[in-house]
């Protein structure tokens, strides 16, 4: 099976680390992985702000760049939402909306790719480590992927997971919202932090590096000791 690999910008250039795991985990279950140089951001800042017409632009090509890929997979529920948004963004566009739909087809968030694709549930991962895991709202509420990292996460040999608590809630990121509404943010990843204290969990994982680096932020200006994980990063730990 033919993947290309989408790295987002966060991963490229905060968390290489995410992005060599996730093709070392991807060519573990037999995929080819390739990586389109040419790829860029996906657009979704300037989306999200309002600014459409320039992200059409990029829209046209992040679509050109994928065409001739199999299956599209990214380390972020977050930035592969965005690139199931292009259809809606060429609704007008006949042409452009039949391409875009193409692309969302065959284009999944790592873990995603992982159950609803590969069909693997148990990926031989292994770390001896009590931990929590943090839902991203784009992953859940725009994607709609909810159970697989839990899947995934359970079969991890060695690895306790202590559900947390109001995890629906949002971590206060949103990219430009962190920002520009910098008070109201803070408050809640304090109040995500304060949920994450209440499990004993010494390792947060997640599966949004903008998320991870938003809590990860501020676990670390309080100086608490609890290690920030990408599951990319958990599940292609060890062996079993």
């Amino acid at each position: 099976m033919k993947v290309s690999l989408f790295i987002t910008c966060l991963a490229d250039v905060f968390y290489s680390n995410v992005g060599k795991n996730t093709v070392e985990l991807l060519e573990k279950q037999g995929c080819e992985v390739d990586f389109p140089a040419a790829q860029t951001c996906c657009g979704q800042p300037a989306y999200n702000s309002g600014y459409h017409k320039e992200t059409r632009e990029v829209a046209k090509h992040m679509i050109s760049v994928f065409e001739a890929s199999d299956y599209v997979v990214g380390p972020s529920g977050s930035c592969v939402a965005m690139l199931h948004e292009y259809e809606e963004l060429f609704k007008e566009d006949l042409l452009w909306r039949d391409r875009a739909r193409q692309l969302s087809k065959k284009s999944y968030e790592l873990t995603q790719f992982l159950i609803e694709v590969l069909k693997i549930e148990d990926v031989k991962a292994s770390l001896p480590a009590h931990a929590t895991y943090h839902k991203s709202c784009h992953m859940t509420r725009l994607l709609g992927v909810k159970d697989a990292p839990d899947k995934l996460l359970q079969h991890v040999d060695g690895l306790e997971v202590t559900p947390l608590p109001n995890s629906q809630d949002c971590c206060g990121f949103g990219g430009a919202f962190s920002v520009k509404m910098v008070p109201i943010s803070e408050q809640m990843v304090d109040e995500k932090v304060t949920h994450i204290q209440e499990t004993g969990a010494d390792v947060l994982i997640g599966a949004d590096c903008g998320c991870l680096m938003n809590i990860g932020g501020r676990i670390n200006r309080k100086g608490i000791p609890i290690k920030v994980m990408h599951i990319a990063e958990v599940l292609n730990s060890g062996v079993k």
